[in-house]
């Protein structure tokens, strides 16, 4: 298996597309390997947490990120379609505040790495959407973190054409300058 991978305007956040081999029977692709993680990545993760999420249309979650045992996620969409976003909460890093969007779907099968150290959300640009996402630590509520999904701050270009559908943790999250964030 191969990854072809895209960087993007956020050092360390990658698109990765895997090799598909497609017929008159219909596709196959091998979605992971930690092999080809490593070789196209140069880096390694150890994938301990699998998380499937199931939205209608204009659904958004996040911003979301783990303080303590911070998650890398490998994200990805087997149904529909999503506008994925990456927003790097690292204090000390030069790109810090800085965010990047892809356009992630069933039918591109692009998925996006995004390191430990950055919020992550997304919104379903289609009728509906099925997004799996691999971690590189299990799901700990204490240390889960919500960022105001419209921080004015950070000034994230959401494709939408009305109001979001929210949880209320992220309604009510805190923008930028009250959040808990990376050193």
């Amino acid at each position: 298996m191969a990854y072809h991978v895209t960087t993007t305007a956020l050092p360390g956040v990658l698109v990765l597309e895997p090799k598909v081999f497609e017929d008159a029977r219909g596709a196959f692709f091998e979605s992971h390997t930690d092999l080809a993680f490593t070789a196209a990545t140069g880096l390694e993760r150890r994938f301990v947490q699998d998380n499937h999420s199931v939205s209608t249309s204009r659904v958004l979650r996040g911003l979301h990120y783990q303080l303590v045992r911070p998650q890398g996620k490998l994200v990805r969409v087997i149904r529909g379609s999503i506008f994925d976003v990456a927003v790097d909460l690292r204090r000390a890093s030069p790109t810090f505040r800085h965010w990047v969007g892809v356009d992630l779907s069933a039918e591109n099968r692009r998925q996006l790495w995004v390191p430990e150290g950055f919020g992550h959300g997304f919104v379903v640009t289609s009728p509906g959407a099925e997004v799996l996402y691999k971690t590189t630590e299990y799901w700990m509520p204490e240390h889960d973190r919500s960022l105001r999904w419209d921080d004015p701050s950070l000034a994230i270009a959401w494709p939408l054409s009305g109001p979001p559908l929210l949880a209320a943790k992220d309604a009510a999250a805190p923008d930028l300058a009250h959040a808990d964030l990376f050193d």
